[in-house]
């Protein structure tokens, strides 16, 4: 039998993944890309694991046995099917027996199997690495509706490095942060899909990522990678404040005005009981601009809270009405000329 591989050896290896543990298993968090390809449904899974405390590790084999048995024929096909060059990659949580008897079935088949050593597990122990991996960082910040987040995707076509944390959490920090996106990852699914990102990275060129709070929606960010970010550079855009609402009307004008309404009703009590009102009969007349104006004095303050907790000294850039990609351009050009300067006093 072939012995199983190290996660690095693993993810450059050709082949689609199969993830054989439970749905619930790979729901909580999975190798992006990987299939669910389950050996045992949740209920299997959970009768063997009671049956192993109870009886023992030979009579939850058994048991396994008994329900794999029937399916056989049919897991070969579905395998078959989907690896068409007969090359498959294939783990579970520690990389054992449910790993290893589906590799002597593929094989068997005349497959090309890879195992991963120490399973998913190991892959998590490997995401940890590398979202702890000290790296150069600019925090980029701004008040909300300045389009930092269409400056960050400027900066990457111009050649930066950018980790969207957003874009990976599939939301826009706030409570209106989750409007017309798609539903947001566990948190662990979070980490995996940094990690992946952070692994292609050049650890000696620095890396834009936008100002966040520890938590963006119900994603919490890497408590490693956050307190590299707490401790990093950090640019701050302005426009003014017309320019801002020209973009926040842009983002939410086609949004359900329902919800706009809850998003606003989530916060209502520290925007205040009048102010929130006056917010919601806003949205109902399709005004939003005005709510916007009027929801900005909530987020400009929550802004003001975060940002003078900064101990060092803020350089900022007003973009005006500036497009995404010229801002960017700016921004790159004013963190060239920042770092000559920390170069000159060091």
């Amino acid at each position: 039998m072939e012995r199983a591989v190290l996660i690095e050896d693993f993810c450059k290896a050709s082949g689609p993944i199969l993830d054989v543990r439970s749905p619930a298993e790979f729901e909580l968090g999975h190798i992006p890309g990987a299939i669910s390809f389950p050996l045992f449904s949740d209920g299997e899974r959970a009768e063997i694991g009671i049956c192993f405390k109870e009886k023992g590790k030979e009579a939850a084999i058994q048991i396994g046995f008994d329900l794999v048995g029937p399916r056989l024929g049919e897991i070969a096909r579905q395998a078959s099917a989907l690896a068409p060059k007969n090359v498959l990659r294939v783990h579970c949580w520690r990389g054992g027996m449910r790993s290893q008897s589906l590799a002597w079935l593929f094989r068997t088949l005349g497959m090309k199997v890879i195992v991963l050593e120490g399973g998913y597990k190991s892959y998590r122990r490997w995401v940890r690495e590398v979202v702890s991996f000290p790296r150069r960082i600019n925090i980029l910040g701004g008040l909300t509706g300045t389009g930092k987040t269409r400056i960050l995707k400027s900066l990457r076509e111009l050649g930066d490095q950018v980790l969207d944390l957003e874009g990976l959490a599939n939301n826009r920090g706030s409570s209106f942060g989750g409007l017309g996106m798609p539903p947001q990852p566990s948190t662990q699914q979070f980490e995996n899909l940094i990690a992946e990102e952070l692994v292609l990275m050049d650890t000696s060129k620095p890396l834009w990522i936008e100002a966040e709070s520890l938590r963006i929606g119900s994603c919490t960010i890497p408590e490693e990678l956050f307190r590299l970010m707490k401790s990093a550079s950090f640019f701050e855009i302005t426009r003014p404040i017309e320019v801002r609402l020209d973009i926040l009307t842009e983002m939410y004008g086609q949004t359900d005005p329902i919800d706009l309404i809850k998003a606003t009703k989530r916060i209502a009590q520290r925007l205040g009981g009048l102010r929130a009102t006056a917010a919601i009969d806003l949205i109902n007349k399709n005004e939003i601009r005005d709510a916007c104006r009027l929801i900005l004095d909530y987020y400009d303050r929550s802004y003001a809270e975060y940002s003078k907790n900064r101990l060092l000294s803020i350089p900022h850039l007003d973009v005006g009405k500036l497009s995404a990609r010229n801002a960017a351009l700016l921004l790159i050009e004013m963190t060239r000329n920042f770092g000559n300067e920390l170069v000159q006093t060091a």
